[in-house]
């Protein structure tokens, strides 16, 4: 039985896996489509005295508070889905869920995937450390 269990968790943490993949994805998309309509406020920024470094540093954080809310939110729906679920699985299958802590190896996966979000706001970091003042204050139509 428990061999069986083994395959079908290893199954999960691969589409598990696969879905961290794709949010990552999906926030370096939204990150960098939103680059080019926050380009002004950017450049506004600059103006008044923030280095490149400073508006890098603030879309290294915005990456970051995004996947730090996403593990969070992810946490809270969990514990509430199983806190709902538990007397329910326990009446229809007789099967207990005991709801436990966060274990360390859990602890370590959100560290990875927060770890990895903060890496994806490198990219459009990077690419608004490299616009100068004067691509911020055109007017582009």
């Amino acid at each position: 039985l428990w061999e069986i269990t083994g395959v079908a968790e290893k199954a999960l943490m691969a589409v598990s896996s696969f879905v961290v993949v794709v949010g990552m994805l999906g926030m370096l998309t939204a990150l960098l489509t939103s680059l080019n309509e926050r380009r002004r406020e950017m450049a506004i920024l600059r103006s008044i005295g923030a280095r490149p470094l400073h508006v890098f540093i603030l879309i290294i954080g915005e990456a970051m508070g995004i996947t730090l809310l996403g593990i969070l939110l992810g946490v809270v729906m969990l514990y509430g889905l199983l806190v709902v679920a538990k007397p329910v699985v326990l009446s229809m299958f007789g099967f207990y869920l005991a709801i436990g802590g966060i274990s360390a190896y859990e602890a370590l996966l959100m560290g990875v995937i927060f770890l990895a979000g903060t890496l994806i706001g490198i990219v459009p970091g990077w690419r608004i450390y490299r616009y100068s003042l004067a691509d911020g204050m055109t007017v582009r139509i």
